[in-house]
């Protein structure tokens, strides 16, 4: 009977340990997630100071806040885009590049390059394993005054990498610092 008791005792303890566990984690992520998003990181708040600003057509700026290393080996390029033109802009289909696998899931950032001169080496936009671009996506059209957080993802370049210059289709070149 103690063995039953105590047996009871602990499916009850991990299921109500497990459930809670399991339950708490994706509401956490989530405002987590959502905090992050409504609330400016100190980099945001500067944002007459970003790393670098890539103009295109018509008023049509790229605002580069950050390009930070992570443990995974990737480099995560964040910034934005803003329309300092006087009405609507549709954000160009070159962005995507013209390569045919990335084409086929539509605008992205997808052929932005980043350029190691030191290192003699240009790196391309990653991919997932259906060939869709580590970018923000679906980018259609931007009002005046408007911004647009967007976001890049690249191999990283070697620790003693610490400027690269990025290259995006129909707009300038910047060199950027990276950090991490």
């Amino acid at each position: 009977m103690v063995a039953l008791t105590v047996a009871a005792g602990l499916a009850l303890g991990t299921a109500g340990c497990g459930g809670g566990d399991d339950d708490k984690k994706p509401d956490t992520s989530a405002s987590a997630s959502k905090d992050r998003g409504s609330a400016p990181s100190a980099q945001e708040g500067k944002s007459e100071a970003p790393l670098a600003e890539l103009k295109g057509k018509d008023g049509l700026l790229l605002q580069i806040t950050s390009a930070q290393r992570d443990a995974g080996g990737f480099l995560t390029v964040n910034g934005q885009f803003k329309n300092d033109g006087s009405g609507s802009l549709v954000i160009p289909a070159e962005l995507r590049g013209d390569e045919t696998e990335i084409l086929k899931h539509g605008t992205s950032l997808g052929g932005a390059t980043l350029v190691d001169s030191k290192g003699k080496k240009r790196y391309y936009v990653l991919r997932d394993t259906d060939g869709r671009p580590l970018t923000t996506t679906g980018l259609t059209t931007i009002e005046s005054g408007q911004t647009i957080p967007v976001f890049v993802q690249f191999p990283t370049p070697p620790a003693s990498t610490t400027d690269v210059t990025l290259q995006v289709p129909t707009f300038s070149s910047g060199t950027i610092k990276i950090s991490g």
